[in-house]
């Protein structure tokens, strides 16, 4: 069953910059961990048109003991961990990662958006495992916006994408 939580505070994402100098907010800042579990960060990575030249991503770089789900709204990346996994993700897809045990990790724009420029736009979020899984085997999720429903709220104000997990009988592809 669902359990709800009450709202704490509100914050300000604060602006700054990650790996070779993408933008990001990020929208937990400053929140004790206590208030999050098991939610850890959620960066919006954007929304940046960047010119020929400017699209910037990460150096190798480890992860242990959580996952990370990235969604792209807009735009294109390319991701490759240690154990073999990654791809492609745009427009709708997700790369759900399980550092698990742990692994390297890069995410880097692709030479043609590097060449050529172009929109940004995603979110991530960190999910911290449970003790029992902080150990498991990484594992690497490809999930495609056209494999996941996308539903309207009745007043059609919100998009809703079923990533994981079910939302009115739609269940997600993503493996929690």
């Amino acid at each position: 069953s669902t359990t709800y939580r009450p709202v704490r505070r509100l914050v300000t994402a604060p602006s700054g910059y990650e790996g070779e100098g993408f933008p990001v907010r990020r929208a937990f800042a400053g929140v004790p961990m206590t208030e999050l579990d098991p939610f850890i960060h959620l960066d919006q990575m954007g929304e940046v048109d960047y010119a020929p030249g400017e699209p910037k991503g990460t150096a190798w770089h480890p992860h242990r003991g959580f996952e990370t789900v990235t969604y792209m709204i807009d735009g294109i990346m390319d991701h490759q961990d240690s154990t073999g996994g990654g791809g492609t993700i745009t427009n709708g897809d997700t790369q759900w990662m399980t550092a698990g045990s742990g692994l390297l990790h890069i995410e880097a724009p692709p030479e043609h958006l590097v060449t050529s420029g172009g929109l940004f736009h995603g979110l991530q979020l960190w999910v911290n495992l449970p003790r029992v899984a902080k150990m498991s085997q990484p594992k690497y999720q490809d999930i495609r916006g056209s494999e996941s429903a996308l539903l309207t709220t009745p007043d059609g104000g919100a998009l809703i994408r079923v990533i994981a997990g079910a939302v009115a009988g739609h269940q997600g592809p993503g493996s929690t």
